[in-house]
């Protein structure tokens, strides 16, 4: 059972969140979240790396020089690799680097991702992020206040609203979800992670874990 710290906007202590991280997940598997994590990593990769052979560089076939009697090393056209504009010897080709791990194992990464974040201490409670119109010089405040101002952190938010969503997106550093896009990468990554009590809400009593499988259907 761990007993979290709530704050408002100004950084005061407003309350107490009582949450058994056991109920996140029953225990921690470093290598889970470590596979997970470069399978994320992977899917990232565009993969574009292209270069040439010597039959794909412009350039003539012809012999440079005679095989014997010129003193020379042995050649044979401009095309070679060990010339300046010839082609590469082991060339690397467009490739799709993406694969998937079991929904499961994915699912089950996010919340250990997650209780590794209360366990350690990494994690802030704020108690709510509500704004009439963006403002990003208020979501700042906020997160200077929180002390978050001078470390990388993930904003988790119960649902997708628009104003804090647009007051955040250009602070360098702070990455914006709703619970239902958390993945292992996006939790881990970061130093810091501040979530709303509703979305602490959402992750405790477990409809966390079905808005993300909803999430995920909707994206294959």
């Amino acid at each position: 059972m761990a007993s979290l710290n709530v704050y408002d906007e100004s950084g005061k202590e407003v309350g107490k969140y009582e949450i058994d991280t056991e109920q996140i997940a029953d225990r921690l598997n470093k290598q889970l979240m470590h596979d997970v994590v470069v399978m994320y990593q992977a899917n990232l990769r565009q993969g574009s790396h292209n270069t040439r052979t010597r039959g794909q560089v412009s350039g003539t076939n012809k012999k440079m020089y005679r095989q014997k009697g010129t003193g020379n090393a042995r050649a044979g056209s401009k095309r070679t690799n060990v010339r300046r504009g010839g082609g590469v010897a082991r060339t690397v080709k467009p490739r799709d680097y993406s694969y998937r791990l079991p929904k499961k194992a994915v699912r089950l990464a996010t919340r250990m991702a997650i209780r590794s974040k209360i366990d350690d201490g990494e994690l802030v409670v704020i108690d709510k992020l509500a704004f009439d119109e963006p403002k990003t010089s208020r979501m700042a405040a906020a997160l200077k206040a929180l002390g978050l101002d001078a470390t990388t952190t993930l904003v988790a938010t119960a649902d997708q609203d628009a104003a804090v969503y647009k007051s955040t997106r250009n602070i360098a550093g702070v990455n914006i979800q709703p619970v239902s896009d958390l993945n292992a990468l996006s939790v881990l990554k970061p130093k810091r992670m501040l979530v709303t009590k509703d979305a602490l809400d959402k992750i405790k009593d477990g409809s966390f874990a079905a808005t993300q499988a909803t999430a995920e259907g909707e994206t294959k």
